[in-house]
């Protein structure tokens, strides 16, 4: 497998949302949080509003702002609401 892409894992309802668990995503050069979701969101529409969702980078929760390298391996997920 090429180095210039992120192994992106999809839990739960974003799952379901886009019909797959997982998939590899072309990445070229390092990119944030954010902007994977807004990619996530331009070819899943079905997400919307994407920021809502949580990251997982190389299992360990991460913010938005943190950065995402070709290889890593990324897990979706949506907010957990205790109660």
């Amino acid at each position: 497998m090429s180095g210039a892409t992120i192994n992106l894992l999809y839990f739960a309802r974003v799952a379901e949302l886009v019909g797959t668990r997982g998939e590899a995503w072309p990445l070229a050069e390092p990119t944030t949080g954010a902007q994977l979701l807004e990619a996530l969101q331009a070819r899943y529409p079905q997400l919307a509003p994407a920021a809502r969702l949580k990251l997982a980078i190389n299992q360990t929760h991460a913010k938005p702002s943190a950065p995402i390298r070709p290889g890593d391996e990324v897990a979706i997920f949506e907010p957990v609401t205790g109660g």
